[in-house]
């Protein structure tokens, strides 16, 4: 077997991968990725919190611990697994998308939220449209009224 079939092994197997995932978690669209790009920069801030500035409310010295950065995986994943259940009830009650769109909605605030405080222990000053924003979004959640 030559490396360019092992290569090709491997990305038809990500590939095969991915589009299962992307398939339960209702496809792949504008709610899931901005939902996972929101995800890795929450996770990638968190990291630099501790790595680099020292500063985070997770760990004891505020200092980079496995423990603490598996815990955060451990919870994107439930993110992920809960997403799944919201497209399964939009499947099961015949909704569309409005139990998984409203998860991901709220799930969005909740990675912004906390990328905002790690910009801020990390003494990044935000613009402004930013908490507008963030606003908005927290209006955009509970509007949502279940009947």
């Amino acid at each position: 077997m030559s490396i360019n079939n092992i290569g090709n092994i491997i990305k038809a197997t990500l590939a095969t991968i991915g589009g299962t995932l992307s398939y339960i978690l209702g496809g792949w669209d504008t709610a899931l990725l901005t939902l996972m790009i929101m995800m890795a920069v929450d996770f990638i801030s968190g990291w630099t919190v501790a790595a680099v500035f020292k500063s985070s409310p997770k760990t004891e010295k505020g200092a980079l611990e496995s423990k603490a950065g598996l815990k955060g995986l451990l919870r994107k994943g439930q993110v992920l697994l809960i997403v799944l259940v919201a497209t399964r009830l939009d499947i099961l009650i015949g909704t569309g998308e409005l139990v998984r769109n409203t998860a991901i909605v709220g799930f969005c605030l909740n990675e912004l939220v906390s990328i905002v405080e790690n910009t801020g222990l990390m003494g990044v000053p935000l613009p402004p449209i930013i908490t507008h924003a963030i606003d908005i979004l927290e209006k955009k959640n509970d509007e949502v009224k279940i009947r």
